[in-house]
């Protein structure tokens, strides 16, 4: 990989702080702390831009909340100004640490999400499964990933990239937070830590945009590994689930002994229980769906919070809770989802008996309902008029 050098002066450009200013608002411009920056929207970000090349800028505090789907985390948001910054950083370097990427490492890459991870997965079975002899898949979960970067690790893998002092001290401060540490202890979930037991020099806060680059970079020397080291063919990893195919249970097992070395020794991480391996004739669970050679189906869990999720969409719609095109908005994204399996069973469970076009234009979904409220409320007009009309 080529170093990285004089990149310091791009992230900290105006036209940069500005295009980052902007991508850090997507979908949030109205909110009182963007609202705020924007009116005084030079002052800020000259500001900024002052603090960043005297060194005197500083972390905001975090604010920390939890999510449960699809399982428990724990989410750090940074202010506004950090967001601009972060942006301002990712803007510049993570399209040069992807050109040192394998082509089969996906997560946070353009062009490179769940739906292409999931289609290179079903090629590589395709592949197998045209092959004499029965194939197996190792499946490698790491233990709580975010959690449990290694900070000397992930700082010493920026240092060989990065021939910038001044780039490393801002990513530093970025990675080291003065006031509050990311790390959970091992085997513990974030729901189990208080604040006061979190790890320093461990974890990166889920929620930052700097910590899915830094997460793919980590992962990165797993992915050089296995492809030049192990000599692995059948590799595809989406950020910390790795898939790795082969005809012999014996190499697998051999290839796992290895993996989980070089995780604990070089990159200090450990592997969970859920790493395992089996035959490819079971399918196998990756980016919310199950693929097999012959097809991909989305997987039960994801589909049934799916039917949950519509069935309340359907529910506030009916009561006036959502609008119309915020619940197509809904509707067609799930449609999208379904589109890249096979998936008509499915939608005949969740959306009856209509045709692909008006599935597609999720009218069949909402008009229903939308007919059903405007008879109701029109049957209720007629009995008071007719109650009115006696009186």
């Amino acid at each position: 990989m080529k170093s990285i050098k004089h990149v310091f002066e791009q992230v900290t450009d105006y036209d940069n702080l500005y295009k980052a200013y902007l991508n850090a608002r997507l979908c949030k411009r109205y909110r009182y702390e963007v609202l705020r920056f924007s009116a005084h929207l030079e002052d800020y970000l000259h500001l900024l831009q002052r603090q960043l090349l005297d060194g005197t800028y500083r972390l905001g505090r975090y604010r920390e909340f939890y999510i449960y789907e699809p399982k428990q985390r724990l989410i750090m948001a940074q202010p506004f100004k950090d967001r601009v910054v972060q942006w301002a950083i990712y803007q510049v370097l993570h399209p040069l640490f992807i050109n040192g990427y394998i082509s089969d490492s996906y997560a946070c890459i353009q062009g490179r999400g769940t739906h292409s991870a999931v289609e290179r997965l079903h090629y590589w079975l395709q592949q197998v499964d045209r092959r004499d002899g029965k194939y197996y898949y190792l499946k490698l979960d790491i233990s709580k990933y975010f959690y449990r970067i290694d900070h000397d690790v992930l700082f010493s893998i920026l240092q060989r990239r990065i021939k910038d002092k001044r780039m490393l001290d801002l990513l530093n401060i970025i990675v080291n937070s003065e006031e509050t540490n990311f790390g959970l202890p091992p085997g513990k979930s974030p729901g189990e830590v208080k604040k006061s037991e979190r790890v320093s020099n461990r974890g990166m806060p889920v929620g930052n945009l700097s910590s899915q680059m830094f997460a793919n970079l980590y992962l990165n020397e797993l992915d050089q590994y296995c492809k030049r080291t192990l000599k692995i063919h059948f590799y595809v990893r989406y950020m910390d689930d790795v898939i790795i195919l082969s005809d012999s249970k014996a190499q697998l097992n051999e290839w796992k002994a290895a993996i989980d070395d070089f995780l604990q020794t070089r990159l200090r991480l450990d592997l969970n229980n859920k790493t395992c391996i089996r035959p490819i004739t079971l399918g196998i669970e990756f980016c919310g769906y199950k693929v097999w050679p012959t097809h991909i189906k989305l997987r039960k869990s994801t589909a049934l919070k799916m039917k949950r999720r519509l069935k309340r969409l359907q529910e506030q719609y009916a009561r006036g809770e959502v609008t119309l095109e915020r619940a197509m908005q809904t509707v067609n994204s799930y449609m999208g989802i379904l589109k890249h399996c096979d998936s008509y069973q499915l939608k005949r469970a969740i959306f009856g008996e209509y045709t692909e076009t008006e599935r597609v234009d999720g009218w069949f979904y909402l008009k229903r309902d939308s007919e059903k409220i405007a008879q109701a409320q029109q049957e209720k007009l007629n009995q008071g008029n007719e109650s009115g009309g006696q009186n």
